[in-house]
């Protein structure tokens, strides 16, 4: 299954423009809305789909992010029921890769071995386990192999080459770069730094790389093209859906991924 990541990449490379992974809260805002909230994004134009399984403790997540965990984890969205949520997104038609991600502690509750094998068998194309780091990730990354899963692992602008090499090593699919030093959520600007750390981190992989954190408008997308390979948007996404009526949110939500893509008007 990994390898509709590699042909969405390829797409987005042959077509001269940066892949854009839309990023969706599973059972957020309400337990029934990430399906039509995916096919807004698919219609958009996202290439790819990051689901976020809610959990108490987000460490890596700014106030956005920590408000749509809470408030699905509320509602009664749980990682057990992640596997139900993927089958029910393939069965709506949605055939962008989709790419799981979570943290250690969910995994390790619902039990490794099974949580790898029971996502990937619902049609799942990757894994990002956020805190996981490189130097734990062997047994997690050799399951989503044994899957055809990715494993697509984090890495910071303070990351050292050792860490970017280990890292690289464990990857499949593409590696996940964090744009600063700091959780999610919008940012005005990109780090004028940026282009130097994905150097860095091209120096030790021939994998594509995505963007992530802070990443919420076209001109940061564009200022990102032939450095990285995709990015990834999420707090802009989930503040549009907070914001927005659920009988317009549809709409919206493909308005705004059109932009970001280059399909639409700003």
């Amino acid at each position: 299954m990994s390898e509709r990541i590699g042909e969405a990449l390829a797409r987005a490379k042959a077509d001269d423009r940066v892949a854009l992974i839309g990023y969706l809260t599973a059972g957020f805002p309400e337990p029934d809305a990430t399906v039509e909230l995916a096919k807004a994004l698919v219609a958009g134009g996202a290439d790819m789909l990051e689901l976020g399984l809610p959990f108490s403790d987000p460490l890596a997540d700014g106030v956005t992010m920590q408000r749509s965990n809470l408030k699905a984890l509320e509602q009664g969205m749980t990682v057990a029921r992640s596997p139900e949520l993927i089958r029910e997104l393939r069965a709506a038609g949605v055939v962008i890769p989709l790419i799981v991600m979570t943290y250690y502690n969910p995994i390790l509750a619902y039990g490794q071995d099974g949580f790898v094998q029971d996502i990937a068998a619902a049609g799942a194309d990757g894994l990002i386990a956020v805190d996981v780091p490189p130097e734990e990730s062997e047994a997690l990354s050799g399951r989503c192999r044994e899957a055809s899963m990715a494993f697509v692992p984090l890495l910071a602008p303070t990351s050292t080459d050792e860490r970017i090499a280990l890292a690289s090593r464990q990857a499949s699919g593409f590696i996940y770069c964090v744009s600063v030093a700091g959780v999610t959520g919008v940012r005005r600007a990109l780090s004028s730094d940026l282009g130097e750390y994905l150097n860095r981190v091209r120096r030790q992989t021939d994998l594509p790389l995505a963007v992530g954190f802070g990443i919420s408008r076209r001109e940061h997308i564009e200022a990102l093209h032939g450095k990285a390979d995709a990015v990834i948007v999420a707090s802009a996404i989930v503040d549009l859906i907070e914001a927005t009526p659920r009988e317009e949110r549809e709409e919206v939500v493909r308005g705004f991924v059109e932009v970001l893509t280059g399909r639409g008007k700003v």
